[in-house]
């Protein structure tokens, strides 16, 4: 499996010729380049995982890529007229022979309910968990983890205590795309990590990982 860091949460995870794009938001511009996306998994609605002009540019891009989300996302696609299918929590599906499991199903706390909305994480080819913006625990072995790192919603020990808890091999930063200076921030759950036997890869944008 390898897997390009477009920026923020946009990544580009290619396993067994598949090519999956996730949430090209508004944080990352490198979506907008990308070319041979089979599939576009989308977790939720906020403008830093979903900007509909960036994801029409991608379909422009990729007229045969087909987009996977759920029902809050979903209502936005409806009004754009763009067409999707739908994998939530509990669901499952093979997608060019790619097992995709969803999991979870409410956006992490901000404040109160703001900015509360439906949050689907997606497991793929039981290998790699991308939660988008929750600490959701699916319950399962994870062996590499997208750790989000930052934002609103997001305390470094919270992050540190979520890896550990899952216990994956590996994890790389996400949801880093409003930082100025990284290594400040990734120093934290990199020196943790580490001392509990959890690699941590630093991976900005553009950085390509290979597991």
């Amino acid at each position: 499996m390898k897997i390009t860091k477009l920026g923020h949460c946009c990544l580009i995870i290619e396993e067994d010729g598949v090519r999956i794009m996730t949430d090209p938001g508004a944080y990352s511009t490198l979506q907008s380049e990308a070319k041979n996306i089979d599939y576009i998994f989308i977790t939720h609605e906020h403008q830093d995982h979903l900007h509909i002009e960036s994801l029409k540019t991608v379909l422009k891009n990729n007229p045969k890529a087909k987009i996977v989300t759920n029902k809050g996302v979903g209502k936005l696609l409806d009004a754009e007229g763009i067409t999707y299918q739908l994998l939530e929590h509990g669901g499952v599906g093979e997608f060019n022979g790619i097992h995709v499991e969803g999991c979870g199903e409410k956006h992490a706390t901000i404040y109160q309910e703001f900015g509360q909305v439906q949050n689907t994480g997606y497991f793929f080819a039981n290998r790699f968990f991308y939660p988008g913006d929750a600490f959701y625990n699916p319950q399962k072995p994870v062996e590499i983890l997208a750790l989000p790192v930052a934002g609103g919603w997001v305390k470094a020990s919270e992050a540190v205590d979520y890896a550990k808890l899952l216990k994956p091999k590996v994890v790389f930063p996400v949801h880093d795309g409003m930082l100025k200076i990284f290594g400040g921030y990734h120093a934290v759950p990199k020196k943790f990590l580490s001392e509990s036997g959890i690699e941590f890869r630093d991976a900005v944008e553009g950085t390509e990982l290979s597991f």
